[in-house]
């Protein structure tokens, strides 16, 4: 089954210029999907020391039938993006939702804002929640190309929640809490603010070029991103007192979803496990050239869950004597840190995620 897969991938990749080998990239420890699938123990063990250290990896889907399924959504996925985001402007901005306090639906180009001095983004994305395709809320407003894709969400939403469950069940292992603790916050059919996203950034000009996201944590558990374009920059926990924090690269890998840790995890474990600060600059080499297209799933806890560290183990650390802890329920954070970022959000909340908090111990 790895050469199916590999080569479905690939397509997309050999359509692209390279990604040059003469930048600074992070290093990303790259995990087999298939031996995490068999419990293999060492692999296990790797991802617990990924998600403490960096909080970003990457995982390999090339080598099982699973893999294989999700890649091959994925590359359709691609097209389909492609298709929406050529659509008139004034077509897209129909499914801007946003006055409505939502976070679903279509964000343009320069409708968020990348710093607290506002100034505006260089992206566009569609936002699709799990609940809306899952028929667990009532459905959205959304435009043909989307509507008539809705299997296809529906399937790669699946294959990533079984994804990320798998991941959640290793770390609930390695953080010794009770069995399904991590996994029962984020079942599948729950309401949630999970969400399929389908983004572009074009391309600048390098001489005026600015970020096109600007540098942030994610706010939910985990984040499974596929691109082909680089960009996508990762900010390094220093290794010493005296190193200065350097922006590095992720280099994007055929077969390989970029993984990583959002704000939910970081507040659950009282920040053993890392939520980094990640950023989208303008791609390196002639990369620069091309429109960048990813698509991606955020799993996020359930509506209710409170954001609290988690107690019935003995790896996560507990609080210090006197010190409390916001315990805000998982909608309203998500609320708060997506809808502050939006021009003429609350800034201050778009920004307030758990950079404060210690992790990688």
């Amino acid at each position: 089954m790895t050469a199916p897969a590999l080569l479905t991938d690939l397509r997309g990749f050999s359509s692209i210029p390279p990604f040059p080998d003469d930048v600074s990239c992070a290093p990303l420890l790259k995990l087999s999907f298939k031996k995490l699938l068999g419990g293999d123990a060492g692999e296990s063990n790797r991802l617990f020391e990924a998600s403490k250290q960096l909080g970003f990896f990457y995982l390999d889907l090339c080598d099982s039938l699973e893999g294989d399924s999700i890649l091959k959504d994925v590359d359709k996925l691609f097209k389909v993006g492609e298709q929406f985001f050529d659509l008139d402007v004034a077509e897209k901005q129909k499914y801007d939702i946003s006055g409505d306090k939502s976070y679903f639906g279509y964000k343009g180009y320069g409708k968020a804002i990348i710093d607290k001095e506002g100034t505006p983004d260089r992206n566009e994305f569609y936002n699709v929640s799990k609940d809306d395709i899952l028929a667990l809320s009532p459905p959205l407003p959304a435009p043909d190309v989307l509507s008539h894709n809705r299997p296809l969400f529906s399937s790669f939403i699946h294959s990533s929640h079984s994804i990320l469950s798998l991941l959640l069940t290793h770390l609930n292992h390695h953080l010794h809490l009770p069995p399904g603790t991590l996994t029962s916050l984020h079942r599948l059919t729950a309401p949630s603010g999970d969400q399929a996203r389908l983004l572009k950034v074009p391309p600048q000009d390098p001489a005026t070029a600015q970020l096109a996201f600007g540098a942030h944590t994610d706010f939910g558990s985990l984040t499974l991103l596929f691109n082909r374009v680089g960009g996508l920059q990762v900010l390094p926990p220093p290794t010493s007192p005296d190193q200065q924090p350097e922006w590095l690269f992720v280099r994007p890998l055929p077969g390989c979803a970029i993984v990583n840790l959002g704000d939910a995890m970081t507040k659950f474990t009282g920040g053993l496990l890392r939520s980094s600060f990640h950023r989208v600059v303008l791609a390196p080499g002639e990369q620069a050239k091309v429109a960048k297209y990813s698509v991606v799933y955020f799993a996020r806890p359930e509506d209710d869950v409170l954001l609290r560290r988690l107690g019935g183990g003995d790896v996560i650390p507990g609080l210090e004597e006197g010190e409390t802890e916001e315990a805000v329920p998982s909608k309203e954070w998500v609320l708060r840190r997506a809808l502050g970022r939006r021009v003429g959000g609350n800034v201050e909340e778009g920004w307030s995620g758990t950079e404060s908090m210690g992790s990688g111990k």
